[in-house]
């Protein structure tokens, strides 16, 4: 049975009355929403309080009344309501600016390196950031299917579902995306 399968079998048993049968869905897809969080808001600690409201979300629609089973996966409704909740935060970023633009947080394990092993991983983390920054600097559509393409490997079919727009679409945005990367970052290029 696929793993698509498997969550809407999940997603009905909570509809039931089973609310801990949403911890399995949360188990599954709680990295990947944070990752992709982070990666549109870029903010690590933001993410993971963003992520928690986006499965606060998806289990409050999941017991309304009304809802029902989409077509496609689980994961893409669940990356819309993702997407949904990160753009509400830009938003709300927009109204109150409170910070300047911050890199992704580290893992934090402090492991003893050699200098030369540092001096590569400094270069490998500003390489790192620089592509974040040229990222955060795309409109909000590019940036998204740059994220979900790029990052969280989902095809151009899955990424229209999640955007709700058609496939020719994401594939433009693709491209102009990548356009403006490459000026961008036409140093690190060469």
């Amino acid at each position: 049975m696929s793993d698509e399968h498997t969550d809407w079998i999940i997603v009905e048993q909570v509809k039931a009355g089973d609310d801990r049968a949403f911890d399995a869905l949360m188990a599954r897809y709680k990295r990947p929403v944070i990752n992709f969080v982070c990666r549109l808001i870029g903010n690590a600690s933001e993410a993971e309080d963003l992520a928690q409201d986006v499965f606060v979300r998806a289990y409050q629609n999941i017991r309304k009344p009304g809802f029902h089973q989409t077509t496609g996966a689980f994961s893409t409704w669940l990356f819309q309501v993702a997407r949904n909740a990160a753009i509400d935060c830009l938003r709300r970023r927009k109204r109150r600016p409170t910070e300047s633009l911050t890199t992704l947080e580290e893992d934090g394990e402090n492991l003893a390196v050699t200098a030369r092993t540092a001096d590569r991983e400094i270069a490998v983390k500003e390489i790192g950031e620089q592509i974040a920054a040229a990222v955060a600097l795309l409109p909000e559509d590019q940036k998204t299917a740059v994220i979900l393409s790029e990052y969280e490997n989902l095809s151009y079919v899955e990424i229209a579902a999640i955007m709700k727009c058609s496939v020719k679409s994401v594939e433009s945005r693709l491209y102009r995306a990548k356009q403006f990367l490459r000026d961008r970052l036409r140093d690190l290029l060469e």
